[in-house]
């Protein structure tokens, strides 16, 4: 990569990264990751859904609808947990963020590209 466009990415990540809402996110995904509750409900989860998959495979039905049943309790709960939803908010308000800037740097680097070749795409002039 060009030492000039490693810079200019280097800059534009710094400033991202001091955004206001990369910092609310990168702040609640830490509290979320570091929740211990959480962190648990994630692992009983898992372990639920591992079970019905087992259940399944040596055809017991019973015991694959409870565990499902379970984990989709506890994945019900652990959508509905104010940490979950406001971290979910956050994700939003960053991935907008992205996709903003992804749309403008877009637009430019089409725009220079466009005058950059503009000659290319002229008609060729008539002769007389």
């Amino acid at each position: 990569m060009d030492d000039e466009v490693q810079r200019a990415l280097d800059h534009l990540l710094a400033m991202l990264d001091k955004s206001e809402i990369i910092q609310e996110y990168k702040k609640i995904e830490a509290k979320v990751q570091d929740h211990q509750g959480l962190v648990a409900m994630t692992d009983e989860i898992k372990e639920y859904q591992k079970q019905a998959v087992k259940f399944a495979h040596y055809g017991k039905p019973e015991a694959e609808k409870q565990a499902i049943k379970k984990a989709d309790e506890l994945t019900a709960a652990f959508d509905d947990h104010p940490l979950v939803i406001r971290y979910r908010e956050k994700l939003i308000e960053a991935n907008d963020l992205l996709q903003h800037l992804t749309h403008l740097l877009e637009s430019q680097v089409n725009l220079q590209l466009a005058l950059t070749y503009e000659d290319l795409w002229k008609p060729s002039e008539l002769k007389d």
